[in-house]
C-alpha cells in the first residue's frame, strides 16, 4: 500500500513529442512511429519497449593503453518499459510507465554512476502523470513524474541514450495555439537507485540538496523562414551539497536563451540553426557569468539519397581563475549531450571549442548513414575538460594542465540507423578519438575506440 500511495502521489505526464534533433548533429535511434495497443474503445492504452545495446570501449576514460580499467571492456545494456494509459474523459488522462534496466557483463560495478556504469535499477516508476486538457490546443496541465524536453535538448532533454534516461517530478502548465506555445514548469530531477524507490532530490528524505529546476519556454512559428523560433528562461537552485561531494555554497542562477532553425524548403535547400544562452547568478557560492553558443549551416541536395552536408561550431565558456570569487564555467543543466558533441561522450557543452563537419545520406527509405568529424579545444586551461555529465574531469587542473596546449583531439563517428518496420529499429556505430596535445602534455595520450550495436522493439 505504501508503494501504491507513493505511485499515486507522484502521478505525472510525459513531455509531449520529443523534438527531432537538428540535422547537423548525430541522431539517436529514431522513434519507431508505432501506435500503442488500445483496449476498451481506446480508453486504455498499453505500450511496451525492449532495448538492448552491446558496447565495447577502449581508452574512452583514461586514454591509457597501459591500464586496463573497468571502463575498458564490453557489456550489454538492457532496458524494458511497460506503460499503461487511461483516458478518464477526453480532457483528463492518467499514465504510468515502469522501467527495468540492467548492465550485463563487463567489469564495472552494477551501481549507476560508479566508474561510469549505467548499472542496474530493478523495475521502478519512470513516469506517472495526470494530464488535464489538450497539449496541442488551449490550456493544459501536467502534474507528476515526467520527461522534460525543450528545443534541441542541448540544455533540457530526457537523455534517452542513457539506459535509465532522465525524468523529473514536475508541475507543468501549457498554452498552445496554431502559431505559438508557452510552457511554465517547476521540477526536481529524479535520482535512480537500485532496490529503492527512485525519488527526486526535493521529495526524498535527504534534505542536503533539494534541487529545483524551473522555467518558461516559448516556442513559435513567427518567422516564416524558420521551422523553430524559441525563447526561454530557466532557473536552477539547490542547497549546496549533493551526490558529487561537498560544495562551497548555495546555487541559484538563471539561463536566458534562444533557438532558431531555418526551413530548407523555404531556403532553397539550405538550413541553418543557432542557439545562444547567457547565465548569471551564483554557483556553489561563486558569482556566475557564462555564455554558450551553437551555430550551424547545412545544404540538402536534391537527390534520391537525400544527402546533407553541414558545418557547425559549438562554444561554451570556461572558468578563468578558480581562486577568485567568480565562475565563468557554463552550466550545461540537464542536456542530451550524446546528440551533439561526439558519440564517445568525452565532453559536454562547457569550456569548449568544437567545430564539426557532418555528412548524412539515406540510400534506402529504411537506412540512414551519418559521418561526423569533430575537433576539440579547451576554452580555458584554468578550467577542467569535463566529460558528458559536466562533472567528471578528464584531467585535473594543475600546473601541467595550465601550461599545456588547449587542443584536446579529434573524433570520427560513423553511425547507421535501420528501421526494419514500425516496431523494430537497429543502430550501429564506431567512433575513433585521436588524442591531442592537451592529453600528451598532461599524461597518457593513447587513441580511444568505441563500438556498439543496438536494437529497439516497441509495441
Amino acid at each position: 500500500m505504501k508503494r501504491l500511495a507513493l505511485l499515486l502521489a507522484t502521478v505525472s505526464m510525459a513531455q509531449a513529442g520529443t523534438p527531432t534533433p537538428p540535422p547537423a548533429a548525430p541522431a539517436p535511434l529514431p522513434p519507431p512511429g508505432y501506435a500503442p495497443i488500445t483496449l476498451f474503445d481506446g480508453k486504455i492504452t498499453v505500450d511496451i519497449q525492449e532495448k538492448m545495446r552491446a558496447e565495447i570501449r577502449e581508452n574512452n576514460f583514461d586514454f591509457n593503453s597501459d591500464v586496463n580499467g573497468p571502463q575498458d571492456a564490453s557489456w550489454l545494456l538492457q532496458r524494458f518499459r511497460l506503460g499503461i494509459g487511461y483516458s478518464m474523459t477526453p480532457w483528463l488522462k492518467l499514465y504510468v510507465q515502469g522501467q527495468d534496466v540492467r548492465e550485463i557483463g563487463g567489469s564495472r560495478p552494477n551501481e549507476i554512476g560508479v566508474f561510469a556504469a549505467e548499472g542496474d535499477d530493478t523495475f521502478d516508476v519512470l513516469k506517472a502523470y495526470i494530464q488535464a486538457g489538450d497539449l496541442k490546443k488551449g490550456i493544459s496541465a501536467t502534474v507528476g513524474r515526467q520527461f522534460l524536453s525543450y528545443g534541441d535538448q542541448r540544455l533540457v532533454g530526457p537523455l534517452e541514450w542513457l539506459n535509465q534516461a532522465r525524468t523529473f517530478d514536475a508541475v507543468k502548465l501549457r498554452y498552445a495555439s496554431d502559431s505559438w506555445a508557452l510552457d511554465l514548469f517547476s521540477s526536481s530531477p529524479v535520482v535512480f537507485r537500485d532496490h529503492k524507490w527512485n525519488q527526486s532530490t526535493l521529495l526524498d528524505d535527504d534534505t542536503q540538496l533539494n534541487e529545483v529546476f524551473s522555467g518558461i519556454y516559448l516556442s513559435s512559428k513567427w518567422i516564416p523562414i524558420n521551422t523553430t523560433t524559441d525563447f526561454y528562461v530557466f532557473h536552477k537552485r539547490d542547497d549546496g551539497t549533493g551526490a558529487f561531494g561537498p560544495r562551497l555554497g548555495e546555487t541559484s542562477f538563471f539561463t536566458f536563451g534562444t533557438l532558431w532553425k531555418g526551413d530548407p524548403k523555404k531556403l532553397g535547400g539550405w538550413d541553418y540553426e543557432t542557439e545562444m544562452a547567457f547565465q548569471t547568478g551564483e554557483v556553489n557560492g561563486r558569482d556566475l557569468t557564462a555564455f554558450a553558443g551553437h551555430w550551424g549551416l547545412g545544404y540538402n541536395f536534391n537527390h534520391a539519397w537525400k544527402p546533407r552536408f553541414g558545418l557547425q561550431y559549438n562554444y561554451a565558456t570556461g572558468d578563468q581563475d578558480p581562486a577568485d570569487g567568480d565562475i565563468e564555467t557554463f552550466q550545461n543543466l540537464y542536456p542530451t549531450n550524446h546528440l551533439f558533441y561526439g558519440y564517445m561522450d568525452t565532453t559536454g557543452w562547457l569550456n569548449l571549442h568544437n567545430p564539426q563537419l557532418n555528412f548524412s545520406f539515406t540510400p534506402t527509405p529504411k537506412l540512414k548513414v551519418m559521418l561526423d568529424y569533430h575537433l576539440y579545444w579547451n576554452a580555458s586551461n584554468d578550467d577542467a575538460w569535463r566529460r558528458v555529465n559536466g562533472v567528471t574531469a578528464v584531467r585535473p587542473v594543475n600546473a601541467a594542465a595550465r601550461d599545456a596546449s588547449s587542443f584536446r583531439g579529434q573524433e570520427f563517428d560513423l553511425t547507421a540507423i535501420y528501421k526494419l518496420n514500425p516496431h523494430v529499429a537497429f543502430q550501429a556505430g564506431y567512433s575513433l578519438y585521436v588524442a591531442g596535445d592537451y592529453l600528451s602534455d598532461t599524461g597518457a595520450a593513447d587513441n580511444a575506440h568505441f563500438g556498439y550495436v543496438q536494437v529497439q522493439i516497441d509495441f
